[in-house]
C-alpha cells in the first residue's frame, strides 16, 4: 500500500509538470479540452485516495487539544495498527482514525486527558516503588564488606487497619467538598485523582490552591494504594454530595 501510494504521488508531481507547460505550445501541439478533463478527474480520483491517509502531524484534527505523542500512544495504548511509515514519517488510516475517535466520544473518554492520566499514574506508581526500596546498587565492582559484618535486619512495622485508612479516605473526602475541589480535582474510577490543569489560565490560580489540590490528589492516591494493599480493593468515591445525587 505504501509503495502503491508513493508511485502514484511521483506520476501525479510528473503530470502535474507536463500539463503546466501545454500553454506554452502550440495550439497544435497542446493538450484537447477533452484529454485535460480526463487528466482533472484522474487528478481528482487519486487526490481523494491519498486523502484516505492523515499524518502524525494531523491527528490532532481528530482528538481535542491532543497535539503530541498521540500516534506512539494509540499504537502502543490501543494496538492501532493500519498505519505505514515512510522515513521517519507515520501515515494512518483516515477512517480508521475517524472511527476511533467516534467510539472514545461515545465513551466520554478525552484523548488528551486519558494520556495525562496514563502517564500521572506512571509516575506515581514509580514514586511508590521507589519509596518501597531503600537499596542502591553500586556501579563499582568489585566491593568490600566487613568480615564482621552480619545480623543485621529487620521487619516490616506494625501496618495500620483498614478502618484507619477509610478514615483517612473519609476525612479527605469531607475535605474535597468541603473546599469545592471538585472545581480543580478530577476523580477517576472512584479511587484516583488528578489536578485539572489549563496551561494559559494556570499562573493566576492562588498558590493555596493550587498546594492544597496537589497535597489533597496525593494523599488519596497513597490512601488508596495503601488500602489495596491491605484488603485488595479501593475506595469508591463518588465526588457528588450524597443529597445531591438523588436530585441526580
Amino acid at each position: 500500500m505504501e509503495k502503491q501510494i508513493l508511485e502514484e504521488l511521483k506520476e501525479l508531481r510528473v503530470a502535474i509538470v507536463k500539463l503546466a507547460g501545454t500553454t506554452d505550445l502550440p495550439k497544435n501541439k497542446q493538450l484537447s479540452p477533452a484529454v485535460l478533463e480526463k487528466a482533472a478527474k484522474e487528478f481528482q480520483k487519486l487526490n481523494l485516495e491519498n486523502d484516505a491517509w492523515v499524518t502524525e502531524h494531523d491527528l490532532y484534527k481528530y482528538f481535542k487539544n491532543a497535539h503530541y505523542g498521540v500516534g506512539k500512544f494509540i499504537r502502543k495504548e490501543f494496538k492501532f495498527t493500519n498505519f505505514f511509515i515512510k522515513g521517519k514519517s507515520h501515515y494512518y488510516n483516515k477512517a480508521d482514525i475517524q472511527a476511533l475517535a467516534k467510539e472514545l466520544k461515545a465513551r466520554n473518554v478525552n484523548l488528551k486527558r486519558y494520556m495525562e492520566l496514563k502517564a500521572d499514574k506512571e509516575n506515581f506508581n514509580k514514586k511508590i516503588a521507589s519509596a518501597l526500596s531503600n537499596k542502591k546498587q553500586s556501579k563499582n565492582s568489585p566491593y568490600l564488606l566487613e568480615e564482621g559484618l552480619s545480623d543485621i535486619n529487620t521487619s516490616n512495622p506494625p501496618r495500620p487497619s483498614a478502618e484507619i485508612i477509610k478514615e483517612d479516605l473519609k476525612r479527605l473526602e469531607e475535605e474535597f467538598f468541603e473546599y469545592k475541589l471538585e472545581e480543580y480535582i478530577d476523580i477517576y474510577k472512584g479511587n484516583y485523582a488528578m489536578v485539572k490543569f489549563e496551561y494559559h489560565f494556570s499562573k493566576y490560580l492562588k498558590s493555596e490552591i493550587k498546594s492544597r489540590t496537589k497535597r489533597w490528589c496525593e494523599n488519596f492516591n497513597y490512601a488508596n494504594n495503601a488500602l489495596e494493599l491491605l484488603i485488595s480493593k479501593k475506595s469508591n468515591f463518588i465526588p457528588i454530595k450524597e443529597e445531591e445525587r438523588y436530585q441526580l
